[in-house]
């Protein structure tokens, strides 16, 4: 995976970047994107597509990847946005960004995935990212890890809702628990219409406006 990255490297492309992001397919909670630039020579053992890791092994790379970054950013975008401007922008809102956000200007970022977002900085989009850079699979790692621990936090006011289990990921037993209580402030209406009738997401939407 490094040497992959490493190829881009040259004398007019000394900081490249990697960004990915998590959570895009939950029903709940935000989309979180992670970027992350590292020294030529750095390598850390083990790190890959955060998919094909424990969440023991991640949150372990986490705290590896922090402390030998040159530089990371991690930005969220919340579940009202989602709804907003659909999955698709917000994932590239949030990739966009954690871009801009580094400390370190980037010569080259490196996206996960087959789209790209507005950048005066070049960037190339790689198809299966997260399984083939060095420095996507990082960032893949540091968006899983924080959305999850968020999601965790989250989980202690919606107990019922079993997020720190499904991390807002559409299980089946999710799936029930929302047909049998309805779904909370955080969940994302647009991504509800296959679970619950337009009118009982109407009859939702009217009770939290009452509440406001």
């Amino acid at each position: 995976m490094k040497k992959f990255d490493t190829k881009y490297l040259n004398k007019e492309i000394k900081f490249l970047a990697g960004v990915d992001e998590a959570g895009r397919g939950p029903l709940a909670g935000p989309v979180v994107a992670a970027a992350v630039i590292f020294n030529k020579k750095t390598n850390i053992k083990g790190v890959n597509d955060s998919k094909q890791l424990s969440e023991k092994k991640r949150e372990e790379l986490y705290d590896k990847i922090i402390s030998s970054a040159l530089a990371y950013s991690v930005r969220i975008v919340e579940h009202d946005t989602i709804d907003e401007i659909n999955i698709l922008n917000a994932t590239m809102l949030a990739m966009k960004q954690a871009v801009e956000s580094l400390n370190i200007k980037p010569n080259l970022v490196l996206v996960d995935g087959n789209r790209i977002f507005q950048s005066e900085i070049p960037l190339i989009p790689i198809v299966k990212g997260d399984a083939k850079s060095f420095s996507i699979a990082a960032a893949s790692i540091l968006a899983k890890v924080t959305r999850d621990r968020l999601m965790k936090n989250l989980a202690v006011n919606y107990p019922e809702y079993l997020w720190e289990q499904n991390k807002g990921y559409p299980t089946n037993q999710h799936r029930e628990i929302i047909r049998k209580i309805g779904p909370s402030p955080l969940h994302r209406k647009t991504f509800l219409k296959n679970i619950l009738s337009e009118q009982q997401i109407f009859k939702f939407d009217n009770k939290l406006t009452n509440i406001k």
